[in-house]
């Protein structure tokens, strides 16, 4: 009660700063009380200070004016972690404030030219010391002891994103995500203030802190970062909200699909497929294990699969040859894939899945979030822990389902015979499925919805690589409803698979 009381002077002295009184030690309490009593005041941006010639550097001049690596922080005392700060300038001049924590106490970090090489960049005119940066990125040795790689990028509005060792940068995490395909447009919150524990010199994780903040919410964020074969970040969340919304989304992820092996062509892209993720994983409360291959779809699309208290879930770059995508640039098949692990009971809800049309690959258009089924009053915080695994299929610390799971997912018609019917190939793999001989006992369990019904199917053991083919057929009846579809393999009485899920769209 001394303690709440105490920050509560804290607060009004400093009027909600960066600072702290010196009795009052930060912590995500304290970060916690700031956003409860920030959600009872009205949204207020805070007002910009990046000056015009930075707002008006074209793309070239942005891509000029770089941090200066020998200035990072936590450089000269050889810290296992290091920071480098992103300039404002361009269309980035959305500005956060960043603070380092030594010992409990906060101490900004201020905008200095000298952090920065601003290459032909001569007459920017003078830039103020309070403006802040636009983010930043989090540096250790993570794929060998003598050279310090990038481990985290902190950067526009809630947006995240991290590597293990051997990734490229892929899909991204979020603090939240509120409304996301609702009829009245998404509302992304954003990360205002940042602050970090300095680590010791024998460090083995790095703590962030975030202050996030909108017009319906603001909410406290602690992320510990351990870096690895999977990079894991235990992160720790107090949401209050200044109203309701119609869509409450924890631990969003998002992801880009243009295409992939049960996409149907458009184009004359050269690569035979182009993603960041394959498919969505998730392991419902009761243990069963769903596969949904990802699509790019004509229109929105939305899927919610009803669970209670979950296991995990993720969005998964499942395929991991490079002959997949041939893409020497982009190594889409060294992208991370990245689970959510809830700690504690997250209760009844839904897994949400929302896939948007897009028409090439430099827009994220996957969205995978989870939805409560119901929220505390507004005068109660929403509070959500959890881990985020960031791996690669076939490495250590990889979310992989014990039993057999899909690798490939195939779509299309006959051009001959019965080109009426909707064909699919699935395809299974594991280590028991692979020992397995061609027995007439391994089945396949196929569920088709409304708008069609199954004609043909078969389960065939592949003598090339040791996987098992399901395929099947299915006869639309013409209304043009989506059908949804399942599958699994089983020896009954025993399921020998997760299960496979997907919605056909006409």
């Amino acid at each position: 009660m001394k303690r709440l009381l105490l920050l509560g002077i804290s607060l009004t002295l400093f009027g909600g700063a960066a600072s702290q009184a010196a009795d009052v030690p930060f912590d995500f309490e304290v970060l916690q009380y700031r956003a409860k009593v920030l959600a009872t005041k009205p949204y207020a941006e805070r007002a910009n200070r990046v000056p015009e010639s930075l707002r008006k550097l074209s793309y070239d001049q942005y891509r000029d004016l770089r941090f200066n690596p020998h200035a990072a922080w936590g450089r000269r005392d050889r810290l296992p972690f290091q920071l480098q700060f992103f300039h404002p300038g361009f269309i980035y001049n959305r500005t956060v404030l960043i603070s380092e924590v030594i010992d409990g106490q906060a101490d900004m970090i201020r905008y200095n030219k000298n952090l920065f090489n601003f290459g032909a960049n001569k007459d920017l005119g003078e830039i103020p010391g309070d403006m802040g940066f636009t983010g930043f990125r989090v540096h250790t040795a993570l794929n060998n002891s003598e050279y310090l790689d990038e481990l985290a990028v902190f950067q526009g509005a809630s947006y995240f994103r991290a590597l293990g060792k051997g990734m490229r940068y892929g899909l991204s995490a979020r603090g939240l995500a509120l409304n996301t395909a609702e009829p009245g447009g998404e509302e992304f919150p954003v990360f205002d203030e940042f602050w970090i524990e300095r680590p010791s010199d024998k460090s083995k994780s790095i703590t962030v802190y975030a202050l996030l903040d909108s017009v319906s919410v603001t909410g406290a964020f602690r992320l510990i970062i351990t870096p690895g074969d999977a990079t894991v970040m235990e992160v720790k969340s107090a949401i209050y909200r200044r109203k309701d919304v119609a869509v409450f989304g924890v631990a969003p992820l998002t992801s880009m699909f243009w295409f992939g092996e049960n996409s149907t062509k458009l184009n004359d892209d050269l690569r035979p497929e182009v993603h960041d993720s394959d498919g969505l994983l998730v392991q419902r409360g009761n243990g069963e294990w769903i596969w949904r291959p990802l699509t790019n779809p004509k229109s929105i699309r939305v899927a919610a699969l009803g669970d209670d208290n979950p296991k995990g879930f993720g969005l998964v770059q499942r395929d991991r040859k490079f002959s997949s995508y041939e893409d020497l640039e982009a190594h889409y098949h060294e992208r991370p894939s990245v689970w959510v692990e809830p700690l504690g009971a997250w209760g009844p809800g839904d897994v949400r899945l929302v896939e948007l049309p897009t028409p090439n690959e430099t827009e994220d258009n996957i969205v995978a979030f989870w939805v409560p089924a119901k929220l505390p009053p507004l005068s109660e915080p929403v509070c959500f822990e959890y881990k985020l695994h960031w791996f690669q299929e076939g490495k250590p610390g990889a979310r992989t389902p014990p039993a057999g799971y899909a690798i490939a997912t195939r779509v299309g018609r006959s051009a001959t015979q019965e080109s009426d019917l909707i064909r699919f190939w699935v395809d299974f793999t594991s280590n028991y499925l692979n020992n397995q001989r061609a027995l007439p006992e391994i089945d396949a369990e196929i569920t088709v919805g409304a708008g069609a019904k199954l004609m043909h199917k078969s389960v065939e053991k592949n003598p090339y690589n040791g996987t098992w083919r399901v395929a099947f057929a299915i006869k639309p009846d013409g209304s043009g409803t989506p059908v949804e579809l399942r599958c699994y393999l089983k020896k009954p009485p025993h399921h020998l698979s997760e299960t496979w899920s997907y919605l056909w769209t006409p």
